[in-house]
């Protein structure tokens, strides 16, 4: 059990990583198959595996999906960076034990995944994920800079556009995956955001606003 249960309606910075720094994302394959199964586990009571769903046909994914929809979600998705050894989130829990079901089953099904392409057994995470509640939407703004900006930061990139695995993409209008919800939690110009982000691109280590929110 957690020292302080996760509270429905509520913010929280989610973080996981991998064993020792160990690398598991290695691929563009890899990636997507974590931003599938983030979409597809965000439901309430899926009724498959996702690597069952995969090899159903067209028209039978299509049925799983309107099913799906007619569910309604565990979380919200706000924001997100998916880094080759670790994950970051910004989740809305929705329904009373949300986020602890989500990223069971996120973080099981990658894993199974993970190992049958390599060949490998055992667990691939850290444990139990690292959480924080996100209090004020000042800090929620800052804090999807922080997570955005954390390819640069580690020398991926030179620039948060051209990393194709965060949601920054999503905040500026960029085409790409869609997955957040973040307009319900933040009133933001996607001009004025993406100076916002990428002004600070050099001053990454200037965190003094969310230093209470990090994971790292």
């Amino acid at each position: 059990m957690r020292k302080e249960p996760l509270v429905t309606g509520y913010l929280y910075h989610i973080c996981t990583k991998s064993i020792a720094g160990y690398t598991v994302f290695r691929s563009d394959k890899d990636y997507s198959r974590m931003l599938a199964i983030m979409e597809y586990y965000s439901y309430e009571s899926v009724p498959m595996k996702f690597s069952t769903y995969l090899r159903l046909g067209e028209k039978n994914k299509g049925c799983v999906w309107e099913e799906l929809k007619s569910r309604g979600t565990l979380v919200d998705i706000v924001a997100y960076c998916i880094m080759p050894t670790h994950l970051h989130l910004v989740l809305c829990q929705l329904k009373d034990g949300g986020i602890s079901r989500y990223m069971k089953n996120l973080l099981n099904s990658y894993t199974r995944y993970f190992n049958t392409k390599n060949r490998r057994k055992g667990p691939l995470w850290q444990g139990r994920f690292k959480s924080i509640l996100v209090k004020t939407s000042e800090q929620l703004l800052h804090l999807t800079r922080y997570i955005h900006l954390n390819p640069t930061t580690d020398g991926l990139v030179d620039h948060p556009g051209r990393w194709p695995y965060s949601s920054y993409n999503e905040y500026i209008r960029e085409e790409g995956v869609t997955l957040c919800s973040f307009d319900k939690y933040l009133e933001i110009d996607p001009k004025d955001y993406q100076n916002f982000v990428e002004s600070r691109k050099d001053y990454q280590r200037d965190l003094a606003k969310i230093k209470d929110l990090l994971l790292d």
